[in-house]
């Protein structure tokens, strides 16, 4: 299967009634055109609202005190909403992990080395790194995307080749990508999300890997929220507390070269990565195609920001997987009105949060098209 790593289990849609759609056993970029997805958000938001009322009736009226399902309940609403149905399903749920270099690296905003980015690319791809023993044990199907990890291409048939160039510029002295470089990434991502559309994929999960990547999220958080810098910086893969003073210096010298930014393009632009600009661009284009979105941890989050400042009904189909102990992810994830599902003290990234959170969405889809209702059990409700 091109470019897309199984699981060590099968995944079956969650309805047992619904039937797998046939995908092709290789699929190339070139081999088909991008479908037209068209969205009326006007009249589909009248829709939405019927449905909400018939979706909370079904999930009171199953066989248990309401609201006792804490927040699965509160996933299987969204689920159903998200899929504009009573009855949603799970689907070749996949985790795509984006990978790049930073130009910025060479400063001392990270406690590991660039040319880490590669070795846990050539990790990712030899089944050994965190990501892939969770979405094995989650049965999600993972992707790795070389977006621009510095050196020559890496040879690997089960790696997607999304190369803009190896690594970002240095954004302390200079922007880190041009607007054609932006424009690359977003042609890139519509054909992954493409790609992964005709597979059958109905859940995707967004994960990263960059050495540097902390601080260019910092930057564009700062920069899209206002809030201060010094509050958007955190330690990243692991800076003591000297280290995160280095690192908030070079940041700050950064924001003085541009301070000027007001866009989530110009901040991509200024700041982002080819990863970050990827999975933003990437979240844009499968809510179109009305896929469920997992967002990870604090960069997966900033993608995420980056992309509501230019679709802001992508907020209806995000699920925020869990807050990062990075110190912005709190922040943020309050400036996005999220409530993440997990708070496990995670701070690895590379989708990991997804991969958790994942078999939670599928008992939230279960019990609601699985169990009893009150009047289908005979069974009393309450007075």
């Amino acid at each position: 299967m091109d470019a897309i790593l199984k699981p060590t289990v099968d995944e079956e849609p969650v309805r047992p009634d619904q039937s797998q759609a046939k995908i092709p056993s290789e699929i190339r970029a070139g081999d088909f055109t991008a479908k037209e997805h068209s969205f009326d958000e006007e009249a589909l938001r009248g829709r939405k609202e019927s449905l909400r009322a018939l979706l909370q009736g079904r999930i009171d009226g199953k066989t248990k005190p309401p609201g006792s399902l804490g927040k699965l309940e509160e996933l299987a609403l969204r689920i159903g909403l998200i899929q504009n149905t009573e009855s949603p399903f799970l689907n070749r749920p996949t985790i795509a992990v984006f990978a790049a270099d930073h130009g910025a690296s060479k400063h001392p905003i990270s406690a590991f080395p660039a040319e880490v980015t590669r070795q846990m690319v050539l990790n990712f791809l030899s089944g050994g790194a965190a990501i892939n023993v969770l979405a094995r044990q989650s049965g999600m199907e993972l992707c790795v995307c070389d977006c621009g990890v510095a050196g020559p291409p890496i040879d690997h048939p089960n790696l997607i080749q999304s190369r803009v160039a190896e690594g970002t510029a240095d954004y302390v002295t200079h922007d880190a990508m041009s607007e054609e470089q932006l424009q690359i990434c977003e042609r890139y991502a519509t054909d992954l999300v493409n790609r992964l559309e005709v597979r059958g994929t109905n859940v995707l999960g967004f994960g990263e890997m960059g050495i540097g990547n902390t601080s260019s999220a910092s930057l564009i958080m700062h920069c899209l929220t206002g809030i201060p810098l010094e509050q958007c910086v955190g330690a990243g893969t692991g800076l003591n507390e000297s280290g995160i003073h280095a690192k908030l210096a070079v940041l700050t010298k950064a924001t003085r070269r541009r301070p000027d930014i007001s866009t989530a393009r110009e901040a991509m632009k200024a700041f982002g990565g080819f990863e970050i600009a990827q999975m933003s661009a990437a979240m844009k284009e499968a809510h179109k195609r009305g896929m469920i979105l997992l967002i990870d941890g604090f960069i997966s989050s900033t993608a995420f920001l980056a992309a509501r400042a230019e679709l802001p009904e992508i907020q209806s189909s995000a699920i925020f997987c869990h807050q990062s102990r990075e110190k912005g992810h709190s922040a943020l994830l309050q400036q996005l009105g999220a409530d993440p599902v997990l708070d496990l003290g995670l701070r690895l990234g590379e989708g990991t949060g997804c991969a958790l959170a994942y078999p939670l969405l599928r008992s939230a889809v279960a019990f609601l098209n699985e169990m009893a209702s009150f009047k289908s059990a005979g069974v009393s409700g309450s007075s």
